[in-house]
């Protein structure tokens, strides 16, 4: 290729980059107005703010705190220094200055930014303009070369952060102290260049500062669903992430950092550092400043980010990051089958978010409520087994059900069956009971005018026959309370809520678990609790002759906790499948718990004949009764933060022979 095309192609690459520090800065002006953190400044860098969804406000409030962290541990470990020094690489619009000076903390401290000229120039720009930011500098008069706002305290050059040499004479130029105890941040910087470029940066810092910490924070786990999703839309902005691809997770970035000279280094995912190193307290402020209902897409966007720090010097080290435990480590480590089972596509278009599924006869799958790219259903579709394959059809309801998702549809003993719960948004969960029975084109919906204490409306939670007779509704989430641990009885035949005695330790508060019949009682496995970490618990709910009693069950080896999975109980064995983990570098595929003998394994899954990437998580899946034992699953994907949503486009059949042995 001619040098005159490789140089344009590098402009345009450049161009595209810089573009992402536009795009970020709005993210987090929305942040901040929201009330996630507090910086006055960001705005002033923005033409125009807009408002983000709740899941980016959340992503970029963690980015935000983690940076913020490690900034306010490096001034503690330095209160004592006669200087310190913040080196922002590819700093972009961030305001970090202004607030630090704002907030008197740059006591014996200076700030130096680097980023492209066309970056820096539009910022010196945008200072100059601006009487709060003008206001916060000494007086000082434009330099020519590189260093575009020279301050007392603040130094914005405009450089390739990838030429060395340049870099080190301006910062040389501007004051820089070699010697002085140096924080050097990036944030998703080096990822956009070349691998070879961005180790070169990490090597000549460990080089030249020897009394440094570096904290990073990017993206990890490329090759996942979420992964794909994320790679393949900054591709589409022609910003590739480089760096995820030689350095896939925190070891790989932690084995980097020591390899190119940095004496220690902690990598930490983002569910790491949410949960570990942000205090509960502070936690629960920020849950509630949103609705918020989309736990499986920030538990993902979460673990494909990571905060990093790696010091030079034994000062420095005092600095890093701690390793906090999020949640108790399994006792033994997880069992891995060597087999996989086998996952085909069924050609019917089907798609959806939050749907709710039933088999209601042999060869027939009803399903109702969820949202997909046409908007959020409230017809309902079925499924048909013929000779010919699986088809789908819509049938009308007789009685409007509505929009809802996260509700639960199950069968009854007698023919039918009951759909209950379900929301239209985190604001409206819907109550009330439905009776629905499938006829040859239209869906009979009757309304269940049920007596007795009526359990508070939620979502995410589950509805199970026990007893032959009662349909037992158990936890979930609604407006008010972020989860719950209620159990509540309704006898079908009477339609009236009763009061049974049930003994035993109960589970925790759980939503987004999964409840199966078994034994005139049922099964639950799995959940998200109150913090809003995963549980891997196996609890039987087993009939008595008061009532029903909790046994939990210890599974050995313990099962990875996850929750947004689907599980079927096929003899003495809970086949779980899919759902969203977090302590992981692959995603929930299927685990086997034998329920008599208390032991578990867990299998992965062969997508390669089926589209991908394969979310399974917000999905429905039924049991079906072919000759050869499988699971139907259907719809699921997520909207995975900022780079778009997924909807697995087709049902798949996952082959369980192999698990039934």
């Amino acid at each position: 290729m001619p040098t005159t095309n490789r140089k344009k192609q590098k402009q345009g690459r450049d161009t595209a980059v810089q573009g992402t520090n536009d795009s970020s800065v709005v993210s987090k002006v929305s942040a901040a107005a929201q009330g996630y953190f507090h910086d006055i400044f960001l705005q002033h860098f923005v033409c125009k703010v807009a408002r983000r969804a709740p899941l980016i406000n959340r992503g970029y409030y963690v980015r935000w705190r983690a940076v913020d962290h490690c900034i306010r541990r490096f001034f503690q470990v330095t209160e004592n220094c006669p200087k310190r020094q913040i080196l922002s690489l590819g700093a972009g619009f961030d305001s970090l200055y202004f607030r630090l000076h704002a907030d008197e903390a740059l006591i014996r401290a200076v700030v130096f930014e680097v980023d492209f000229p066309d970056v820096a120039r539009r910022k010196t720009a945008l200072i100059n303009s601006n009487i709060t930011l003008r206001g916060m500098l000494d007086a000082h008069l434009p330099s020519p070369g590189p260093l575009h706002v020279s301050s007392g305290q603040y130094h914005l050059l405009g450089l390739d952060v990838r030429e060395e040499s340049q870099v080190v004479e301006a910062l040389d130029a501007a004051g820089l102290d070699w010697a002085a105890p140096t924080l050097i941040l990036s944030e998703v910087v080096l990822t956009y260049m070349e691998t070879q470029w961005s180790d070169v940066v990490i090597s000549w810092a460990a080089k030249l500062l020897p009394q440094s910490l570096f904290v990073m924070y990017e993206q990890i786990h490329p090759h996942d669903p979420f992964g794909r999703i994320m790679q393949d839309h900054f591709l589409k902005l022609n910003s590739t992430l480089h760096a995820v691809r030689q350095y896939p997770d925190t070891a790989a970035q932690r084995r980097r950092f020591l390899d190119k000279g940095w004496e220690q280094c902690v990598c930490l995912d983002m569910n790491d550092f949410y949960l570990g190193l942000v205090p509960e307290e502070e936690r629960c402020r920020v849950e509630v400043l949103e609705p918020f209902d989309e736990y499986e897409e920030w538990h993902q966007k979460c673990s494909h980010y990571f905060i990093l720090t790696a010091s030079r010097g034994s000062f420095m080290a005092q600095a890093l990051l701690s390793h906090p435990p999020v949640s108790p480590l399994p006792s033994k480590s997880p069992s891995w089958s060597p087999a996989a089972l086998s996952v085909k596509t069924i050609p019917v278009c089907v798609e959806g978010l939050g749907m709710a599924s039933t088999l209601v006869s042999p060869g027939q799958v009803l399903l109702t409520g969820g949202s997909s790219r046409g908007g959020r259903g409230a017809v309902a579709r079925v499924l048909l087994r013929g000779q010919e394959g699986w088809r789908s059809i819509s049938v009308e309801p007789s009685v409007d059900l509505g929009v809802r998702l996260y509700h639960t549809v199950t069968s009854c003993p007698g023919g039918g069956a009951v759909v209950y719960g379900g929301r239209s948004s985190p604001l409206n969960p819907i109550g009330g009971l439905f009776k629905v029975n499938l006829g040859a084109v239209k869906l009979c919906v009757e309304q269940m005018v049920c007596t007795g204490d009526h359990p508070p409306p939620r979502w995410r939670h589950t509805a199970t026959i026990v007893s032959k007779n009662f349909l037992f509704v158990f936890g979930g989430k609604n407006e008010s309370e972020a989860v719950l641990g209620d159990g509540h009885f309704l006898c079908l035949e009477q339609q009236h809520w009763t009061e049974i005695p049930v003994e035993g330790a109960a589970p925790e508060a759980l939503h987004s678990h999964s409840a199966c019949s078994y034994e005139g009682g049922m099964v639950v496995f799995g959940g998200l609790n109150r913090r809003g970490v995963p549980l891997g618990d196996t609890v039987i709910l087993r009939p008595n002759d008061r009532g029903f009693w909790w046994d939990r069950i210890a599974v050995q080896p313990p099962p990875i906790p996850r929750y947004s999975h689907s599980a079927h109980v096929i003899g003495e064995k809970l086949v779980v499948v899919g759902g969203v983990w977090l302590h992981s570098d692959s995603v929930p595929c299927v685990v086997v718990i034998n329920l008599t003998t208390r032991s578990s394994m867990e299998l992965s899954l062969d997508t390669t004949s089926v589209p991908w990437p394969l979310m399974l998580h917000s999905f429905c899946s039924e049991l079906t009764d072919s000759e050869e034992p499988e699971l139907l699953l259907i719809g699921g994907g997520g909207n995975c933060f900022s780079f778009g949503t997924h909807f697995n486009p087709q049902p798949v059949t996952v082959d369980l022979r192999p698990v039934l042995g």
